[in-house]
């Protein structure tokens, strides 16, 4: 492993790349060339002074619930954040190319959105709604502004899976239907409600009544799906599955549609429906993306059968995809409901349900009250992140910075057999491991977390994704450079070199 690479040539961890190329570039079963060092920032974090490495390891074990596990064979103690980059305890700087899970919109410790809640912190912490007070509504009209067509009525919650919870109730009581869509390795959320709508059997606990009015949808998934071809994904990255489709055609797109149809047919009472949930981009399951023209066409199929379409906009919103703000605008679609989360607070506790005003109304029918939602500091930071997204061009380099990476990791899926996809738009983008291409069978645990520690032995945090967690996830914060960019790439080139070749010096493959 890297380790013994680290070990031979006396180089501290993590190393920088170019003391590993310069150690062995004496060593003839290297061909990597000279790359740059980790990029410079300006920011000196302060000497961490809280408790210990072994205290903090002791005090998760003993005081935190068994089920909070951790990322890598020895876990990072992470002492502060700045931008794209994160300090571990010792001071060992990484490039955070996850983003506290696609949370951390416009970067760690943003010194307008800090200032933000600082001044509101200053003025007022609380209230609830039970008093009027002036942040919430001015951030509604400015969170508003962003949205399409009729959607300009919003409920704010805490997190994703109260977005999605809230959904499923609002959709069932507008529509007066029970069942509702969802697609197989979809991820909505955790909590009792949403735990149906999510389709991985990881993440679901053997409770009855979690399932109750779901239905999973085969998921129209290009690469490792059914169909799939050269034409299918909105992406600057295609698969390299063979197909039969004429230029800028995907049939796989109306075959999967096709399925969707049986669903209707078979599995739900006849034109009753309360809703489809979709995310515009597939997170948890592994950045996976629908062939062209689906979205639009079951959105259709949805409201015809008495249905609303819900967009799921928890890790694909506020302009991370690059092209548009919003990853259901890549679709074509205006959604009935839309839920979002995560960057819409840069890591600040903020969720939000935005609909339209005749689907808004159904809530009137009882009291519904959440203490914290749209609390005065969760909408402070919420204007701050708008603002700096805006003001920043955000939107815009994460086009133009996820383009170069989408470009760059394309080019090393045709170096190296490891990798069988690349995908994604923007800074939303997935990287799966392969144990074989052909076959497109997932890369073992094991050998996945080989390349996954080298490069956070090198100074660089994927996170990790898909059923079988064999795809590398790069979602980091938008202000990410092409620098930043060019050193992930150089990093996953070095990573995969070195893993493939131990495994030809152990003829394995698995």
């Amino acid at each position: 492993m890297y380790g013994d690479l680290r070990r031979n040539c006396d180089v501290d961890a993590p190393p920088s790349l170019g003391a590993v190329r310069r150690c062995l570039s004496a060593q003839p079963s290297t061909s990597l060339k000279e790359s740059p060092e980790l990029p410079k920032t300006g920011h000196e974090p302060q000497v961490y002074t809280a408790h210990s490495y072994d205290k903090i390891t002791n005090l998760r074990k003993q005081y935190l619930t068994p089920n909070v596990t951790s990322y890598y064979k020895k876990p990072l103690l992470i002492h502060k954040g700045s931008m794209q980059w994160l300090f571990d305890h010792e001071g060992r700087r990484y490039l955070d190319m996850f983003g506290g899970i696609v949370t951390v919109s416009v970067g760690h410790c943003h010194p307008k959105v800090n200032a933000a809640l600082e001044e509101q912190m200053n003025t007022l912490w609380h209230t609830t709604n039970i008093y009027m007070h002036p942040k919430i509504h001015e951030y509604a009209e400015k969170l508003l502004s962003k949205m399409p067509g009729d959607l300009k009525n919003v409920y704010f919650v805490n997190s994703g899976s109260e977005a999605n919870d809230l959904a499923m109730m609002i959709a069932r009581l507008y529509s007066g239907n029970q069942e509702i869509i969802s697609f197989r390795n979809a991820y909505h959320g955790a909590s009792p409600y949403t735990m149906g709508l999510t389709a991985h059997s990881t993440w679901r606990y053997p409770l009855p009544g979690v399932s109750n009015g779901m239905i999973h949808a085969m998921n129209p998934d290009p690469y490792s799906g059914i169909w799939g071809g050269k034409n299918c994904r909105d992406s600057p990255v295609q698969t390299n599955r063979h197909c039969d489709c004429p230029a800028d055609q995907c049939l796989a797109s109306g075959k999967y549609y096709n399925e969707l149809e049986q669903v209707f047919k078979y599995s739900l009472p006849r034109g009753k429906v309360a809703a489809m949930f979709a995310e515009s981009i597939q997170g948890v399951g592994g950045t996976v993306q629908y062939p062209k023209g689906y979205i639009k066409r079951a959105a259709e199929l949805v409201r015809a059968n008495g249905g609303l379409f819900v967009a799921d906009e928890v890790q694909s919103g506020f302009a991370r995809t690059g092209e548009h703000y919003w990853g259901f605008e890549g679709h074509d679609i205006v959604p009935d409901i839309v839920t979002m989360a995560k960057g819409i607070g840069n890591g600040f506790p903020i969720g939000a349900v935005v609909t339209s005003r005749k689907v808004a109304e159904v809530l009137s029918q009882a009291l519904h009250f959440n203490t914290y939602g749209g609390n005065p500091l969760a909408s402070a930071v919420g204007i701050a992140v708008l603002d700096v997204i805006d003001e920043e061009g955000l939107q815009k380099n994460a086009l133009d910075v996820g383009t170069y990476l989408l470009k760059g990791l394309d080019k090393l899926r045709d170096k190296y057999d490891v990798i069988g996809d690349v995908r994604g738009k923007g800074l939303m983008i997935g990287v799966e491991l392969v144990s074989d291409r052909e076959t497109r069978q997932h890369l073992s645990a094991p050998h996945f977390v080989e390349i996954w520690e080298m490069c956070k032995d090198m100074g660089v945090l994927f996170g990790r994704g898909g059923l079988n967690a064999n795809v590398l996830r790069l979602k980091p914060p938008l202000c990410v450079t092409r620098s930043d960019a060019e050193y992930a790439l150089t990093v996953i080139d070095f990573a995969c070199e070195t893993f493939l070749k131990k495994r030809k010096r152990g003829c394995r493959k698995n």
